[in-house]
């Protein structure tokens, strides 16, 4: 079928059903065709439904000419509101990704200068982060509204941290992760200790994924999932609190929390930068 003599509405409206990728490779068939795939007619459609109030809670306004730059631009993740969390889109879906930082966070007795104390990090998008001193009940919660996510997506929770070279006492007992939406929750184990190699991790996501449906029988008996700490390429490390499906449409709140309670030793060393929430790579 030659593409040439089909309307202009008709086939941005067929573009607009595919995906930011797939537009992205339609667009080098030729000239005209780029034109149409380029069209913010096209380009709105991967955009969010709510991007325009999204844009209105960036801590720095964005300037661009089309909305194919508009969505390219927020690939990149960025401060909103008022500089505690990002936000930014997958390029491959446009689905949305968020990250909290640690200000968003419930950390128990995190403003008793004792136990925690709030400083910059050079390496942290955020303006602070929280630094572990010492402790011996060790609680992180974080929250978002489900609205807030991409519909019909299943996302993954991860907490970012670092280890300073002082760090003790994180690993003597596993800590208990979660993530909870509506009915619905994930838990598993995870030992607070420095991350394995990429190629380690890579292997435990394949595994993860293959043996998924048995860790769902799994829950139902009372056995947890143990978790591995993985090294990003960013320099932080990511721990995987749990994943979930979000249906959309239902007002729900998701809880995400890393806790160890149970030990009486004192810990500390941890630095937390905050939990970021992304859509599950197939």
């Amino acid at each position: 079928m030659n593409l040439d003599v089909l309307p202009y509405d008709c086939f941005a409206h067929i573009l607009s059903l595919t995906s930011p990728i797939d537009a992205c490779r339609i667009s080098i068939i030729s000239s005209s065709i780029r034109i149409l795939a380029d069209s913010d007619n096209v380009w709105e459609k991967f955009l969010p439904s709510d991007y325009r109030e999204i844009l209105s809670r960036l801590r720095r306004p964005l300037i661009y000419s089309s909305k194919k730059e508009l969505f390219l631009r927020l690939c990149n993740p960025h401060l909103i509101d008022g500089g505690d969390k990002t936000f930014s889109l997958e390029k491959s879906t446009g689905k949305k990704r968020y990250m909290l930082s640690a200000r968003e966070l419930d950390i128990t007795w995190a403003d008793n200068p004792l136990f925690w104390s709030w400083k910059p990090f050079p390496t942290s998008r955020f303006h602070e982060v929280a630094e572990l001193r010492t402790i011996w009940w060790l609680e992180i919660q974080g929250k978002i509204n489900s609205r807030m996510l991409s519909p019909t997506t299943t996302y993954e929770s991860y907490l970012i941290v670092k280890f300073v070279d002082r760090a003790y006492g994180l690993n003597f007992l596993p800590s208990k992760v979660s993530v909870e939406a509506g009915d619905v929750k994930s838990e598993g184990d995870v030992y607070l200790r420095q991350y394995e190699s990429r190629k380690q991790c890579l292997e435990s996501m394949w595994y993860s994924n293959r043996v998924e449906l048995v860790l769902r029988s799994m829950a139902f008996r009372g056995i947890t999932e143990e978790r591995v700490p993985c090294q990003r390429e960013d320099g932080w490390i990511e721990i995987e609190l749990g994943r979930f499906y979000n249906e959309g449409g239902d007002d729900l709140e998701v809880k995400m929390s890393l806790k160890e309670v149970d030990g009486t030793h004192l810990k500390g060393g941890l630095v937390i930068e905050g939990i970021e929430l992304r859509p599950k790579q197939l």
